[in-house]
């Protein structure tokens, strides 16, 4: 496994925390495109801001081997950081889209 896939699955987790709860919580959701939007941009944030304590793509192949703990640690960032990239979103939508 490279870099570059790390990086793109780790994406692609985004979309499905997203996803996952546009589905649970109804109100939360904005259609498939927005939710895949939301979570991208949640997932790519959460991993550059907290993958500098350990667990970002270079650091899960410093050794040439895939390092697996880093891995699904780099996996639930993303997952929770497409969903609150969901929540963010629809929060900045709703407050934008109120009357005064």
């Amino acid at each position: 496994m490279t870099d570059t896939l790390i990086a793109i699955i780790s994406i692609f987790i985004g979309i499905l925390g997203a996803l996952l709860l546009s589905v649970t919580k109804k109100k939360y959701s904005m259609g498939f495109t927005g939710n895949t939007i939301a979570g991208i941009f949640g997932s790519i944030f959460f991993i550059k801001i907290f993958g500098r304590l350990g667990f970002d793509p270079i650091s899960i192949m410093k050794t040439g081997e895939v390092n697996y703990a880093l891995f699904a640690i780099n996996m639930a960032v993303s997952l929770v950081g497409g969903a609150i990239g969901l929540l963010v979103t629809k929060l900045i939508v709703t407050k934008m889209n109120q009357k005064k």
